[in-house]
């Protein structure tokens, strides 16, 4: 199966970017969009052979979650347990062999004061993705909003207590991967510097001067299965590129 996770930054300014073009090319049995910036009924969603899945935020042109799916799940979840739909950061989807879970997780902002919203966030989905995974295999994916270790960032040292890269929001990632998961790129590619998010400022794209804040995490016990996990840094349209991941499942 091949999954796609894309921050796209807004939905409708990326749709003019080549999105759907991008989609229907790419043609993956789910495309996880973070960012939509979207509310109900504002754009038609509609693509042939999808089922799409969307959570909006209460505040408009902010946040959002959405799912293509080209097979119907047996069940549709929205938020961690009832909590964050009012900012639409995620959605899960139940099929016979594994929970998928798209998440845009929250930025801890400007001098970290949101991190404390951050942390409490992060222990919850942990908790929710252990209990998922208790059931059968899980496939967490999103804009995660951290670059775990020195790797996964251009210039490490003058970050480490700005929002993404700070060691609360590393640690918290750790621990995740800790109860029982597996960072697929990191898996797959051990040495590699690649990243997958770069400022629109200070031309960062062109310099390579980026962050990876954008994964595909599974459960342990379907690592193994894992064919392809990489980042499409030729893909434009938003400050993210695409991630993909292709699998046995």
């Amino acid at each position: 199966m091949k999954f796609i996770s894309f921050n796209v930054n807004g939905l409708r300014a990326c749709a003019n970017k080549g999105f759907f073009d991008f989609l229907k090319t790419e043609n993956p049995d789910f495309l996880c969009v973070q960012e939509t910036k979207l509310q109900d009924g504002q754009m038609d969603l509609y693509v042939d052979g999808y089922y799409d899945y969307l959570s909006s935020a209460e505040k408009k042109g902010y946040s959002g979650t959405l799912i293509y799916a080209k097979n119907k799940p047996i069940a549709e979840i929205y938020g961690i347990d009832g909590k964050y739909n009012d900012e639409g950061r995620v959605i899960t989807l139940e099929y016979e062999n594994f929970y998928l879970v798209n998440a845009y997780v929250p930025n801890s902002q400007e001098e970290l004061k949101r991190l404390d919203f951050r942390m409490v966030f992060e222990d919850d989905m942990r908790n929710y993705l252990t209990h998922l995974s208790a059931k059968k295999p899980v496939i967490y994916c999103g804009d995660l909003n951290v670059a775990h270790n020195e790797i996964d960032i251009k210039n490490a040292k003058a970050n480490e207590r700005n929002a993404g890269y700070s060691i609360e929001e590393r640690t918290k990632m750790t621990e995740l991967l800790n109860a029982g998961f597996t960072d697929t790129f990191r898996f797959m590619h051990p040495d590699e510097i690649k990243y997958s998010w770069w400022s629109y400022r200070f031309q960062a794209r062109q310099k390579n001067i980026g962050w990876r804040l954008d994964y595909f995490i599974v459960s342990n016990q379907i690592k193994d299965k894992v064919k392809n996990a990489d980042i499409l840094t030729n893909i434009e349209g938003s400050d993210h590129a695409p991630i993909i991941l292709e699998i046995d499942i």
